[in-house]
């Protein structure tokens, strides 16, 4: 199965989901690339500090690919890998349609803020474009993250994502906590830290089991 996180607002979370899928879906053996298809890099330095945290033990490959090559290389080497995580960039480049044409599901973290909800309609003109021009139809989910402890805005922000069918809004907030940053600046997942976040992690495992075993939504092309 083939990943990609996607959005064109920065400061989303999109590479943190991407860390910790890659390794949630590492944890019982399976092969898993993640993709840095950003040019800032930020998986990739989360990929150093593990190297150098676990003494070389990441538990997964990492490669950077950029450009609409990029399809074509995953397309290439996808028979390798059990699964395939791409991060990508918060903006529409080629880089991202590009994975989102290889891709299987789209994985869109929102942040409950006006200047994210903003986004949505130029989002959803992308993913219908990109809907239109695949052969099979791509399925999208789109989920809070990066959300307040409590706020009104959580709730705002998820009822304006659930009237929108074509982004399959899951209901599976993952909060603002200290434990992602924390974990994060040691190349660790929060289920990896020392004393583990027991919401961060029940956060995680509940988003990540409705996106690979829950009833997923597709999306139907434009």
């Amino acid at each position: 199965m083939i990943y990609v996180l996607s959005g064109i607002k920065g400061g989303s979370g999109r590479s943190t989901i991407s860390e910790h899928l890659t390794v949630w879906l590492a944890k019982d053996g399976a092969d898993v690339l993640l993709v840095d298809a950003d040019e800032q890099g930020t998986v990739s330095d989360f990929t150093a500090w593990r190297e150098h945290t676990l003494e070389g033990q990441v538990g997964y490959t990492l490669v950077q690919l950029v450009g609409a090559n990029l399809r074509k290389q995953v397309e290439t080497i996808k028979p390798k890998y059990d699964h395939i995580v791409i991060d990508t960039g918060g903006r529409d480049t080629t880089s991202q349609r590009a994975a989102l044409i290889v891709a299987d599901v789209a994985l869109i973290p929102i942040q409950p803020r006006s200047h994210d909800v903003w986004t949505l309609a130029k989002l959803t003109q992308m993913l219908e474009e990109i809907q239109a021009s695949r052969l099979a139809p791509l399925r999208v989910h789109s989920f809070l993250n990066r959300a307040d402890i409590t706020s009104s805005d959580n709730r705002d922000t998820a009822e304006a994502l659930a009237t929108m069918a074509e982004l399959g809004f899951l209901p599976h907030a993952i909060k603002n906590r200290k434990a992602y940053p924390n974990a994060g600046a040691k190349g660790l997942t929060v289920s990896e830290m020392e004393t583990p976040d027991q919401k961060a992690m029940a956060e995680i495992d509940a988003l990540f089991t409705h996106i690979t075993h829950g009833s997923l939504i597709s999306t139907t092309a434009a």
